[in-house]
């Protein structure tokens, strides 16, 4: 919901499913939740202008890991956090950025130094005002090397932070960053509830406080999670009195509880989106929303494993595979094949990197130079003995991602690999499987960031648990590569960076990278004041309203 804040930075994404696209229709009364009264939808309004009140409830079919945006690392948590916090700076709806926090802020023309000018009167849910002290905590904390963080690198290029006064901080970089100004955007902590203490241990974990549009209510794990307006906030107390977050493990469950309006809001899937929501009912009732998605989904393959070490069996594997067949078969052509870490439409997406095509015959003349054969004529291929079997695992409520597991399983099987696949509920998934590096193969997203920067993913040192290069990908010259596009603030030099990273990324194939997909939110036709844009639809979220004739919910005070 929160698509102003800067949560582009590289999360562990549900493509599937986004906070900020949930759905709902119209129709029996839900039970009540809590203190909120629920109602039919009454009849359309006579006046549609701003009005405060009514509740969205969201579907999502994970739940939150941490409300501390410094110690999450997934969609589910992300959300939330990015209705609680605010960052110094944030994307506006044309993707450029624009002061949240921070009133203004000067740049050196060595590039070196950002001193960022605070607003005046921003309060914290407790009351308190914040200031730079808080600046400076959240700093220390993403520098400190017993944080378990997944973002530290930003931060660790600041050579000096210097407060000036109480709403002034100026940071100082050893030589020139370029992601430097956006990484501001990551949300800012209060100072005086964490510092001194482990913010492993602290309860602000489970009972966040912020600065953003809303508050922390309630979190009952596996069931759902509320937050309420904060009428204190900055740039205005936002119109929704409430926003619930529903948790669902399961799409097709989601899907009917949008039927019976029990949430307002879920990101479709393709088959809802073309089929099973192409009726009057759901055109009288709802608003649908579709645009190329900022992440894409990928089967990646643990390079420890020695069964992925060799360049050429990975190259095969993805010519194994028929990502087209993917996208007209299970995204219903709502989506795009992808062959590197960038999306498609965007200026650094580079469209000549090397491609491995559909190719089931060349395939299997690449598997047979790295040594894998079908010794026995029994379809399997074998190398020292061993046959070609791999788990592809993948989380639980995604039907997207299992069947495109699915497919590849079928294709594979015709080159001679066998495969299974297990399908994992979520937070078992990231804490068992994905932080510990217990996997063979993974189907997975991820949310592709606005600036180009993306060391946090592939660089050599970033393999450690909860760190992001799980795939355990070592490369020096994309090392390289990824500190010299870091360090360039021109953009057609830092184009030429990352182009030759994706060629090497292409050619050394750590992922197969499979394909973007649509993003499908479907939000309940009450809800007004959405406006689509360049960034999605989220960018706006305090400025939704509900006429009040069309309230469904009265939340007591």
């Amino acid at each position: 919901m929160a698509y102003n804040k800067i949560l582009l930075i590289v999360t562990l994404v549900l493509l599937a499913v986004s906070l900020g696209c949930n759905e709902k229709s119209a129709q029996t009364n839900p039970a009540q939740e809590g203190n909120v009264a629920a109602g039919s939808i009454p009849s359309p309004p006579t006046a549609n202008g701003p009005s405060y009140g009514d509740m969205l409830i969201n579907g999502s079919i994970g739940d939150a890991s941490v409300l501390l945006p410094v110690l999450a690392s997934d969609s589910a948590s992300g959300e939330i956090n990015g209705l609680i916090y605010n960052g110094l700076v944030k994307y506006d709806k044309d993707i450029n950025l624009v002061g949240e926090l921070a009133e203004k802020w000067d740049v050196s023309e060595d590039k070196l130094k950002i001193r960022f000018f605070l607003k005046k009167g921003v309060k914290w849910h407790d009351g308190k005002p914040f200031t730079a002290k808080d600046v400076e905590y959240t700093y220390k904390v993403y520098v400190d090397p017993k944080t378990p963080t997944a973002y530290s690198t930003d931060f660790l290029k600041v050579k000096e932070f210097r407060v000036i006064d109480d709403y002034t901080v100026e940071v100082v970089y050893g030589k020139p960053y370029a992601p430097a100004l956006g990484s501001w955007g990551q949300g800012m902590l209060p100072s005086h509830l964490l510092e001194g203490q482990d913010i492993t241990e602290s309860t602000l974990k489970r009972h966040p406080v912020g600065t953003g549009p809303y508050k922390f209510g309630e979190w009952v794990t596996g069931e759902k999670i509320t937050v309420d307006s904060f009428h204190d906030y900055f740039e205005g107390r936002p119109y929704i009195d409430r926003v619930m977050t529903r948790i669902i493990p399961d799409l097709a469950t989601m899907f009917l509880e949008l039927k019976a309006l029990s949430i307002d809001q879920m990101g479709l899937t393709p088959l809802q989106y073309v089929r099973q929501t192409d009726t009057k009912w759901f055109n009288d009732n709802f608003n649908k929303y579709k645009y190329l998605g900022f992440g894409y989904s990928y089967l990646g393959y643990n390079l420890q494993d020695w069964k992925f070490k060799d360049r050429r069996v990975r190259q095969a594997l993805t010519m194994a595979i028929d990502r087209e067949s993917i996208v007209q078969g299970v995204l219903l052509g709502l989506g795009a094949v992808t062959d590197t870490p960038y999306k498609p439409d965007t200026y650094w997406y580079n469209q000549n990197v090397k491609k491995f095509p559909y190719d089931p015959e060349k395939a299997k003349q690449m598997l047979a130079e790295a040594g894998w054969k079908d010794t026995n004529n029994e379809g399997v291929l074998v190398k020292d003995g061993k046959p070609f079997e791999f788990t592809i695992i993948t989380n639980h409520g995604n039907d997207i991602r299992k069947n495109a597991a699915i497919i590849i399983q079928r294709d594979l099987k015709k080159v001679g690999i066998k495969v299974s696949i297990r399908v994992i509920e979520w937070a078992a998934f990231l804490k068992n499987f994905i932080n510990k590096r217990n996997f063979e193969a993974c189907l997975l997203g991820w949310g592709i960031g606005i600036d180009p920067s993306q060391i946090d993913i592939w660089n050599s040192k970033k393999t450690g648990e909860s760190e992001l290069n799980f795939v355990n990908y070592q490369n020096p010259e994309v090392d390289k590569l990824l500190d010299l596009g870091a360090s360039t603030y021109d953009r057609e030099e830092r184009k030429k960076y990352y182009d030759k990273f994706q060629e090497i990324i292409a050619e050394d194939q750590p992922y197969t990278f499979l394909f973007v997909q649509y993003a499908l939110p479907i939000i309940n036709s009450r809800f007004h004041g959405i406006e689509p844009a360049p960034i999605g639809i989220g960018y706006n979220f305090t400025k939704w309203y509900v006429p009040k004739p069309l309230q469904k919910y009265t939340i007591q005070p």
